[in-house]
């Protein structure tokens, strides 16, 4: 879902608008043949028998636009697939019959993405149809903007700006409530293989940010007794566990904010409330792993209790009054995270054999670690680390990408109108495909 994207989107530069990231990368898969042809396919009911000659099935309805980048032969196919998709022979498709229509191209949809577009299109759409026609409109629609390269427009918040109206006819409705996290399982060897990445800070707010960043790093560091070069186990678990519960404040703090603005205000939050609530229960999922593995005295739980009302309260206020600072201060710290557990990975994986960094290479991780990450039954500590770096990573460009958003803007991870546009581009790509996969 938001992983990858977010992590492209995090190197992006800071003045971000809003770009649907998850449509953008899919669109760059579309065959060029896209425009091979030009053509004007204006037909009527009458004359239905032409295209039954070719498409074996009868013309409904009527296409009366100039399709710019589709040509007979794919507007045949579709068409075809479309009526047979249409149980109750209305020239209509709805959702059900769009979930039919994606499951007849397994090859590029999975049964999670076919099911997620479903219930996109069913929100957008009230539980409404569109006529066929107009779905091979609305894919002929996405395919000439992206050849055409008009999607740049988007780095300016101009998606479908004209009239906000998707070629499908849907909203994004959706995005205030439908789940924008991501599921943490399966990560790839890719995804695991996190990049210390940077973003320079610039202007006044970006360096305010960064350099309390670093003076909150020296001062933990220098209290703590944490050098990087000389770790242990207790090290290490005192240190993550302390910061895992100052980490899932800052993604609740946004949430509650922007929930309260969103009841004040009666309007629509835009659908960035979901993924920090998401944020949140991530970190707080890292806290409950590791205290699987130490329970924190009576003191540490202290401690944890002075750290969240102190960092709680200011982060609070912060926030109320400059939430692109509060971003780019968590995008930094995220980029701290990171470094800290590449540095303990290297630790437990150059340790020598016998020593307690060692066993993390071979002991297995907690059953809450096991299940949450999906690390299989033979998941290690190690492997449970690994993880928990690629989580900060998705935080660290995440955060980095919104604090560049302006007010009003929608979440550029999680746009329904963008994940549409990717279910049009890979269906009419794999409709294409078909053929040379059959010779």
């Amino acid at each position: 879902m938001i992983s990858s994207a977010a992590r492209q989107a995090g190197r992006m530069t800071t003045r971000v608008k809003v770009l649907p990231i998850v449509g953008r990368i899919a669109a760059r898969q579309v065959p060029a043949s896209f425009s091979t042809s030009m053509r004007n396919f204006s037909v009527s009911a009458n004359s239905a028998a032409d295209i039954a000659t070719d498409t074996i099935v009868g013309e409904k309805g009527t296409i009366t636009k100039t399709l710019k980048a589709l040509d007979m032969s794919v507007v045949r196919q579709i068409k075809a697939e479309l009526m047979e998709v249409d149980a109750n022979s209305d020239g209509r498709i709805n959702a059900e019959e769009l979930k039919k229509l994606l499951h007849k191209h397994s090859s590029a949809f999975t049964d999670e993405e076919v099911l997620e577009i479903g219930e996109l299109f069913y929100a957008g759409k009230a539980g409404g149809s569109i006529t066929l026609d107009n779905f091979i409109e609305a894919v002929d629609y996405v395919a000439s903007h992206e050849e055409d390269n008009e999607k740049r427009k988007m780095l300016d918040g101009e998606h479908f700006k004209g009239n906000d109206r998707h070629p499908l006819g849907v909203g994004r409705c959706s995005m205030e409530y439908m789940n924008a996290g991501k599921s943490h399982g399966h990560y790839t060897e890719e995804e695991l293989d996190v990049k210390l990445t940077h973003v320079e800070p610039k202007g006044i707010r970006d360096n305010l940010a960064f350099n309390a960043v670093k003076a909150m790093r020296f001062i933990f560091d220098t209290a703590t007794g944490w050098k990087n070069d000389s770790i242990s186990t207790r090290q290490i678990l005192n240190r993550v566990i302390y910061l895992e519960t100052v980490a899932a404040v800052p993604g609740m703090v946004a949430a509650i904010v922007r929930h309260f603005r969103s009841l004040r205000t009666m309007q629509r939050d835009g659908g960035l409330l979901q993924m920090f609530l998401e944020e949140a229960n991530n970190e707080r999922m890292h806290l409950l792993t590791f205290v699987r593995m130490k329970d924190p005295s009576t003191l540490f739980r202290a401690a944890v209790i002075g750290g969240q009302f102190g960092f709680g309260t200011i982060f609070l206020m912060a926030y109320i009054i400059s939430p692109q600072f509060c971003h780019r201060f968590v995008g930094y710290i995220e980029e701290e995270a990171c470094s800290t557990y590449t540095k303990i990975i290297d630790a437990i994986e150059t340790a020598p054999e016998g020593s307690e960094l060692a066993q993390w290479r071979h002991e297995s991780a907690p059953k809450i670690a096991i299940s949450y990450w999906k690390l299989g039954t033979d998941g290690t500590v190690l492997d449970m680390i690994k993880a928990v770096r690629a989580d900060e990573a998705e935080h660290r460009d995440v955060n980095h990408l919104v604090s560049g958003l302006e007010e009003g803007q929608f979440n550029p991870l999680y746009d329904p109108q963008a994940k549409l546009d990717t279910m049009l581009l890979k269906y009419v790509k794999d409709i294409m495909e078909k053929p040379q996969r059959s010779q």
